[in-house]
């Protein structure tokens, strides 16, 4: 009949299973806050200790068959009003975001976290140059209060700040904040109005906070709130990669700068 033997007595094969490679895609995707698409475990997986080289389309597979699916893919956009002072403070960065000197330009935002049935604010304080957190906090008001508890976590010398960048919140335009800049000699820069972009970094790391931290977790209280951004902020700046860094933390590409400028770290 004209039918190939080999088709008769043919038996599938069962494909191999990659456990060690499988067992480190889950482990590293579930040690960076579930965020990491298959380019970063690409990335991480290669710097391990025992490093493993591996295709993204592999880690593809891997993740779909677990369903390991990252908080990028999931988030929801949900965008928030808030009013603007009228201050005529100029924008003296003028996006001008990139290939700035350590402390030369530090960032700042404020966002909201829901914390049992109330809304609860975080502030954290970006420095330019290695898009590393120096200063953080959590509170139950979006106030000036905030920003200032933000400003004495910063492990430095204030008055190595050079220029403070905001948008025109008014958490960020009073007495408090006023008397900050002044006492270290640091010059203010607000974004122009209805103008998101002239503070695009901090824009964006809001952005993946929410994303990475807020969404999809929950917050008994304040106490847990603040201990568990602690863990995130160490984890973003000494652990989690970076593309517009070149895949290195902020920590390591602040320690690569200093060396290359002769700064401080």
């Amino acid at each position: 009949m004209g039918v190939p033997r080999s088709l008769i007595y043919y038996k599938a094969k069962l494909g191999k299973v990659d456990t060690e490679a499988e067992n480190a895609v889950i482990e590293e995707f579930r040690n960076n806050f579930s965020v990491y698409g298959t380019r970063k475990l690409k990335k991480v997986l290669s710097r391990r200790k025992t490093p493993i080289e591996i295709s993204r389309r592999k880690i593809g597979k891997i993740m779909k068959k677990y369903g390991l699916v990252s908080k990028y893919v999931k988030r929801r956009k949900n965008g928030r009003k808030q009013l603007v002072n009228e201050d005529s403070q100029p924008n003296i960065v003028k996006r001008e975001f990139d290939d700035r000197e350590p402390f030369e330009v530090v960032v700042s935002d404020l966002t909201y976290v829901k914390v049992g049935s109330k809304w609860h604010y975080i502030c954290l304080l970006m420095d330019l140059a290695t898009r590393g957190v120096i200063g953080y906090a959590a509170g139950r008001n979006k106030d000036a209060k905030l920003v200032r508890k933000a400003f004495l976590r910063v492990e430095a010398d204030l008055r190595r700040i050079k220029v403070f960048h905001t948008d025109r919140g008014s958490e960020f335009k009073n007495e408090v904040i006023d008397g900050i800049v002044t006492a270290f000699g640091i010059d203010r820069s607000l974004s122009a109005k209805g103008k998101p972009i002239d503070n695009a970094v901090a824009e964006s790391m809001y952005n993946t906070l929410k994303t990475e931290f807020v969404f999809e977790e929950s917050f008994c209280d304040l106490e847990d709130l603040e201990l568990r951004l602690f863990n995130y902020v160490n984890w973003y700046n000494n652990i989690r990669l970076h593309g517009t860094l070149g895949y290195q933390t902020p920590s390591e590409y602040k320690t690569k700068l200093c060396r290359a400028t002769a700064c401080h770290p």
